[in-house]
């Protein structure tokens, strides 16, 4: 069979850099060195996998982003992994975009690859969001399982192992679908040195908001930033002849714990 599958990634700052929020903008500072979201390479990787495995060779997997045009790196790092085709979101209406706006120009762009599964990492690695596998989801209005640990494809079915607190559920859902799966699912691959040096030559595509038919600005603005309260000394109590035990009941009683 052939299934058409999209890979959501986003170029975030490399784990090395240090963070700091840009006092104009009150937005992340982005002007070091970026890199691929390592959470959605074990995307992009199970994405080869099922290539390799029950979708077949004629399966076709996209790259997306939306970011500005230098995240073009971003996608052909992917390129260079195994992905056929890379697709960059790039206009200057959708810098700073909030949560609701990337989640509406991801689902169009995903639509617009015609992808029958949409593939995600857990989350961001700058941001720590953990929501936009839903939120794009919500958009194409179809299925979505998160914390995604096992997948496998039986036809038009997927079948995923769901991480929960307690142990694992045990999904299955009919294509399309939007997957987001933990960093446990699998073990990334290194690019080989001919496959980085293709990454270009593979098709890459840009588009802009109006090409996708999106208006409209991010529905979020940060009116202010501060640090966290300094937390006050704790208290210390020792054992005095005995009354320790006595002492600690006095203290949580104060404060109407027990």
């Amino acid at each position: 069979m052939s299934v058409k599958i999209a890979v959501c990634v986003k170029e975030v700052p490399e784990a090395t850099a240090q963070r700091r929020i840009d006092p104009a903008t009150r937005r992340l500072d982005r002007s070091g060195e970026q890199t691929l979201n390592p959470y959605d390479g074990h995307a992009v990787e199970e994405a080869l996998r099922l290539r390799e495995g029950a979708a077949g060779p004629d399966t076709e997997v996209t790259a997306l982003t939306m970011g500005p045009p230098s995240a073009v790196r971003t996608l052909r790092k992917a390129l260079a992994l195994g992905a056929d085709r890379a697709l960059l979101v790039s206009d200057p209406s959708l810098e700073g975009a909030d949560i609701t706006l990337t989640a509406r120009v991801l689902a169009a762009a995903a639509e617009r690859a015609g992808a029958d599964l949409v593939l995600l990492g857990q989350q961001a690695g700058d941001s720590d969001s953990y929501v936009m596998a839903a939120a794009v989801a919500d958009h194409l209005r179809r299925p979505l399982v998160t914390q995604v640990a096992e997948l496998t494809l039986d036809g038009s079915t997927l079948r995923a192992k769901r991480q929960t607190e307690t142990g694992y559920d045990v999904i299955e859902v009919p294509l399309p679908a939007v997957v987001s799966v933990s960093d446990a699912i699998n073990d990334t691959r290194y690019p080989a040195l001919k496959a980085i040096m293709g990454a270009s030559k593979k098709p890459q595509e840009t588009l802009t908001a109006a090409d996708l038919g999106i208006t409209g600005e991010s529905g979020t603005e940060v009116l202010e930033l501060s640090r966290p309260a300094a937390k006050s000394g704790g208290v210390r109590i020792e054992d005095e002849g005995g009354n320790a035990a006595e002492r600690i009941v006095e203290f949580l009683a104060e404060r109407k714990v027990i």
